[in-house]
């Protein structure tokens, strides 16, 4: 008597053919995310980009509402030409820059950690870069930082022009003096390296590329700043060049703290000088 044995297995010739040498299903879903993704984060980009204005525009207003509301019930409706000659009224506004940025920062965060599920400053990229360590960095930054300064302060000087709109907001009283040096130098670089050279350029560049991405965060930063300069060509030549050179950094370096730090020199130094120029006599 012997004994049947089950067949281990079909041969492949009986197996269905679906189930002979088929390859794995390809990941479609996943390949048409990976072509959107950049696409979505180009529009983030923008609405971020959008919405730190929209921040820069009201923010201030806000806080400078409440002393609007007790000039209208003390004076009388005030002016466009009563509100630009009011010395507090405008040192409010400055200082509502401080709230507009940190608002801003708030926008930035959420937009970089994707709600806290990303690391922000590793994210964001505000590193020196591998290649070079953080004195060398330091000192290229102080050296680019000089030469915008000193080429800035010679287009000017050939250039000319009247006073700018900053100008005026500067030299309306001491304490909006000072409120605008410590916001040139405390909020103000980091927040718009942070818009400009960190989220938009990121998602124009993985998008469109870099040369669409170097051109366009140049003219959007300059032209941002355009109103505050509006009377004076000489310096809107000047914060044209000083959004490019960053701009150019930025690309090259591919992280935002060299941008960040040659930034922050050339508000600093002006700064200084805004701040002590009334016990100095220097000019504007």
């Amino acid at each position: 008597m012997t004994e049947e044995t089950e067949p281990a297995g079909l041969p492949e010739q009986s197996l269905p053919p679906q189930q002979i040498d088929q390859p794995p299903p390809q990941p479609i879903a996943t390949s048409e995310a990976a072509r959107t993704l950049p696409w979505v984060e180009l529009l983030m980009g923008i609405l971020t980009w959008f919405a730190s204005v929209l921040l820069l525009i009201f923010v201030p207003v806000i806080v400078a509402l409440p002393y609007f509301i007790y000039i209208w019930r003390t004076r009388g409706v005030p002016n466009a030409e009563a509100l630009a000659n009011d010395k507090t009224f405008l040192f409010i506004s400055i200082v509502g820059v401080v709230p507009t940025h940190l608002l801003t920062l708030v926008v930035i965060w959420l937009v970089v950690t994707r709600g806290r599920k990303r690391p922000f400053w590793k994210t964001i990229g505000f590193e020196w870069p591998k290649s070079i360590g953080p004195v060398t960095g330091f000192a290229l930054c102080l050296l680019i930082s000089v030469a915008l300064l000193a080429v800035g302060a010679l287009v000017t000087w050939v250039g000319g022009g009247g006073k700018t709109q900053l100008d005026l907001l500067v030299e309306s009283s001491i304490p909006a003096r000072l409120a605008t040096a410590f916001v040139a130098v405390f909020t103000a670089p980091l927040v718009e390296e942070l818009i400009y050279r960190g989220v938009l350029y990121s998602a124009v560049e993985r998008t469109l590329g870099t040369a669409v991405a170097v051109t366009s965060v140049s003219l959007l930063f300059a032209g941002v700043h355009v109103f505050q300069y509006i009377n004076n060509v000489a310096v809107i030549t000047v914060i044209t060049l000083l959004s490019i050179t960053l701009t150019l950094v930025r690309a090259y370096s591919g992280k935002v703290l060299p941008s960040f730090v040659i930034h922050l020199i050339f508000n600093g130094v002006q700064s200084v000088i805004i701040a002590l120029s009334p016990f100095f006599g220097w000019g504007s």
